[in-house]
């Protein structure tokens, strides 16, 4: 409807161009939803912005664009407010024209081709193989999967990627910590390793590997060497079982990944050397007590960083560097990164990097999607403890404790940027107060209504329905109307300004303008005529509702 309201106003501009009103090109206005309906239901503000072009008020102008604007089916009046905003009522006719889209498109209502087929890589999750996914890992999970699906429904060729720090002082660390069960050292032991990880996994792990067992993983297998002293076998077979562990636990997330990419393949490849070398050429860095430094502060950083410290071995941020490199050279042009807020520090020196590295990455490239942690309550206690890994509550316990659909509902449900309270006894409850269950409860409704009509023999007639959609002449059948038709704006917005929060809090005002709906008139009248209309409207919700629930991997349950 936005696009069809674009086209008007743009006609209407062209017009006063060819009257001589308007000597200059059209301006870039926008069409967008007003803020209460009472002023209409989208405004544009083209007006606003011809001022110096014309040299009028904007409400002379504004008059003069309706004057000139075509005639449509759409739209039942125009009025102009303020200073000099063009206020769009549209017509009944338009809504049930949006009611006739969304049953003739289906599980395809609400998608879009704004992306074109153009290709963009989206990391996600990330996590080092040192343990279990915890709760913010779930959290970045489900704003990366979610973030995922909506580029996808909006027409772009996505690529799921999971970047695995193999290598570094935390593998080093992991490898110490099996090694040491392995010899029988537990945590409370002065021997154990200073920075050596607790949790009851280390255990499992070092179990298997004097066994002589085998991992799948990669479509490859890595078998123990059973041998206490060979370090680098622990550490090779460590990393592959957490690894497994990982992708477990994601597949019971529903999330899956289209690229693994390994760290240690930087260093193996030659690829962190080659950027350093690179930066170094283009005189981007400099020797210091012992140093090799990134100039960072020629590409907006607020100091100088190391790249290689004294001792031979690099930063933390040099193999991110040649990781989106990578990205890049395999045909990035678009990408995002999901990371937790406390990573913010890093964005700017790797972004620096890849600037002075001199090969035409934009200075903004990647984006970023931040999220703030998640604090876990239960019976009005936070909790913090895994039986499993020790010290946090992970991924798995998550699922567990509140099932699935809550879980990636209640991770999506806020802004990134924001602090999660992720309350279990909430999630675990059956009632309205619980927000995927209220909005999974509209769905199921819908539902029970198909049912009711199959016991009592009725036949819904969706050819027949649709030419009476002007029954549907109710202020709750009219709420519910415009929030429908509200659903493929969402989607766009969702995934163009990357924000899944969005279309999860747009589905519970959705659910909610149904209930009242629901509660308010009854739908198997005996009126074949009303009796269809209504039923074609609770079908185009149950749609919708499936759609989005899908779009934020949520199931559409019939029944509750």
């Amino acid at each position: 409807m936005k696009d069809l309201l674009h086209e008007l106003f743009s006609r209407a501009l062209e017009q006063l161009r060819r009257d001589g009103i308007l000597d200059a090109p059209p301006p870039a206005f926008v069409i967008e939803r007003t803020r209460s309906r009472e002023h209409g239901d989208f405004a544009c503000n083209a007006a606003m912005l011809l001022v110096k072009a014309v040299g009028k008020k904007p409400r002379d102008i504004a008059m003069a664009i309706v004057g000139v604007l075509p005639a449509s089916p759409w739209v039942s009046k125009v009025e102009i407010a303020g200073p000099g905003f063009i206020n769009v009522f549209l017509s009944d006719t338009a809504w049930h024209e949006e009611i006739r889209r969304v049953l003739h498109e289906g599980a395809h209502y609400g998608h879009s081709n704004s992306g074109d087929g153009r290709a963009i890589g989206i990391e996600f999750v990330s996590a080092n193989p040192t343990g279990p996914l915890h709760v913010g890992h779930a959290r970045n999970a489900a704003i990366g999967d979610t973030l995922a699906r909506l580029y996808s429904a909006t027409g772009w060729k996505v690529y799921r990627e999971y970047y695995y720090n193999d290598a570094g002082a935390q593998i080093a660390n992991l490898a110490l910590s099996v090694q040491a069960r392995i010899r029988g050292i537990d945590p409370e032991d002065p021997r154990w390793p200073a920075a050596g990880y607790r949790g009851e996994y280390i255990r499992d792990v070092a179990r298997d590997y004097l066994a002589g067992a085998s991992v799948e993983v990669d479509k490859g297998r890595v078998t123990s060497a059973a041998d206490p002293d060979d370090l680098d076998a622990i550490r090779e077979f460590s990393v592959a079982w957490l690894r497994r562990e990982q992708d477990a636990d994601l597949r019971a997330f529903g999330v899956g990944f289209d690229v693994y990419f390994l760290e240690s393949s930087l260093y193996v490849d030659g690829k962190v050397l080659q950027v350093v070398e690179r930066i170094a050429a283009e005189g981007h860095s400099y020797e210091a007590a012992g140093a090799l430094w990134l100039r960072s502060t020629g590409f907006g950083d607020d100091k100088d960083r190391v790249m290689r410290k004294s001792d031979g071995t690099y930063t933390y941020f040099v193999p991110d560097v040649a990781y989106h490199l990578s990205k890049w050279e395999r045909g990035y042009k678009h990408a995002a990164t999901v990371l937790g807020a406390d990573h913010h520090g890093s964005l700017t020196r790797v972004r620096a990097g890849l600037q002075a590295l001199a090969i035409g990455i934009p200075c903004n490239w990647p984006d970023y999607v931040l999220y703030q942690m998640v604090t876990v309550m239960r019976g009005g206690e936070e909790v913090k403890i895994s039986k499993r890994a020790g010290s946090y509550v992970t991924l798995r316990d998550l699922i567990d404790m509140a099932g699935l659909d809550a879980t990636r509902y209640f991770l999506i449900a806020r802004k990134g940027d924001s602090q999660l309270v992720f309350d279990i006894d909430l999630a675990r409850s059956q009632t309205n107060d619980n927000p995927v269950y209220y909005i999974q409860y509209a769905h199921a409704r819908v539902c029970s209504v198909t049912r009711q009509m199959h016991e009592r023999a009725i036949v819904f007639e969706q050819t027949h329905a649709l030419k009476h959609l002007g029954r549907l002449d109710s202020e709750p059948a009219r709420a519910v109307m415009f929030e429908v038709s509200r659903f493929p704006e969402i989607v766009e917005n969702a995934a163009a300004n990357q924000e899944p929060h969005l279309l999860a809090q747009y589905l519970r005002e959705l659910a909610g303008a149904f209930h009242v709906w629901y509660n308010a008139e009854q739908f198997l009248v005996d009126d074949e005529d009303l009796r269809n209309a209504r039923v074609a409207l609770a079908y185009a919700t149950r749609q919708v509702l499936a759609n989005g629930l899908g779009l934020l991997g949520v199931s559409a349950p019939e029944s509750m």
